[in-house]
């Protein structure tokens, strides 16, 4: 398929100063309230992400621990179970300009949170054997958790920043979710479990861990709800669904 597009490219732009060839300017953003907003909750978002990443399978292989668990197909084979969310990001990941030009960025932000609620808390309560479904639509909501906020973020910064900085706007919402927000969100997660939810026999309480972690993801959607001002024109943001 990559073959097949056209040849694009990228346009040359001379550098006359450092911070130009740094993408420093990208961080001007920051003085408009809604993109402030915007990367702070992005760096939010990007904590839930590393959180999923970090234990997820870790969680899934636990069963393995368990005796009646221990030899289910699904303990056996976890991965099957995780690639459900690959499967599911594809899917998503389609109707992505629908949802933008139906409901704009920050229902479909919303959406992506409360999705991270979901994502955490159906993990509290699923097990492989009778709650089984429960941890299957986890992985099927990841989909939309991941999808709704990576790629329509991408999308909404480019509607925003200046061609001129379009390129290190793109780096700087990289930046706050993958670098800032997974630092923040592994550094904290492993504090607050190794101090609060590991048991005196060295297990984890893993029921505890992903309500808390869907807590978090809840209190954030709230605050999100609240703080971030933006009112959704269908017209214009169509016109960046279709770049």
């Amino acid at each position: 398929y990559a073959f097949t597009l056209p040849r694009c490219p990228p346009r040359y732009v001379r550098h006359d100063s450092l911070i130009d060839a740094l993408g420093l300017r990208a961080f001007a953003l920051l003085k408009n309230y809604n993109m402030a907003v915007f990367f702070l909750f992005a760096m939010a978002l990007g904590a839930s992400l590393q959180l999923t990443n970090a234990y997820g399978d870790t969680f899934l292989h636990s069963f393995a621990n368990v005796p009646a668990y221990r030899d289910l197909l699904t303990v056996r084979y976890p991965n099957i179970v995780l690639s459900i969310s690959q499967m599911s990001e594809t899917v998503f990941i389609l109707t992505i300009p629908f949802f933008l030009r139906r409901f704009g960025i920050k229902t479909v932000m919303l959406m992506s949170m409360f999705a991270w609620v979901l994502r955490f808390g159906l993990f509290a309560y699923g097990n492989p054997d009778g709650l089984l479904w429960m941890i299957v639509l986890s992985n099927l909501v990841y989909g939309m958790a991941f999808d709704f906020f990576n790629i329509s973020g991408s999308l909404f910064i480019e509607g925003q920043a200046d061609p001129s900085i379009r390129a290190s706007a793109q780096g700087l919402f990289m930046m706050m979710t993958n670098g800032f927000g997974a630092v923040l969100g592994s550094s904290i997660s492993g504090l607050l479990i190794s101090r609060y939810f590991t048991l005196s026999d060295g297990q984890l309480d893993w029921h505890g861990i992903w309500l808390t972690f869907a807590a978090y993801s809840l209190v954030v959607a709230v605050l999100f709800a609240i703080l971030f001002r933006y009112k959704h024109v269908r017209n214009d943001l169509a016109k960046t669904v279709d770049l």
